[in-house]
């Protein structure tokens, strides 16, 4: 599967909806930290659902809202032209859809 940043680099296209990207203004340390949070936050999700613990299962999916929210893929947008947020939208019903469009001919 091919995952495509949108020309302004807010988004990630999957599947043709679009996912807030990662505030690229982030150091690259702070960055690789708060992923390699993520990561474990989402192992610990896995882990407590094949366990079938809600306490542990809650407190994983907060650990990953907090790592998505450090990252700003989540919470307030880290771009400040008043751009709306078009987080989980089709991108086809977006100001990007030509731009999406024109991508899916290429190789």
């Amino acid at each position: 599967m091919e995952h495509r940043l949108t020309p302004d680099g807010r988004y990630v296209v999957v599947r043709g909806r679009l996912w807030r990207a990662a505030n690229p203004a982030l150091a690259p340390e702070l960055r690789e930290a708060w992923v390699r949070r993520l990561m474990s936050a989402r192992r610990a999700v896995g882990e407590a659902r094949r366990s079938q613990d809600a306490q542990a299962l809650a407190r994983a999916g907060k650990a990953v809202d907090e790592a998505k929210v450090a990252l700003g893929e989540r919470g307030p947008v880290w771009w400040s032209d008043g751009a709306p947020d078009l987080n989980r939208h089709l991108v086809k019903n977006t100001p990007y859809a030509a731009w999406f469009g024109g991508r899916q001919s290429d190789p």
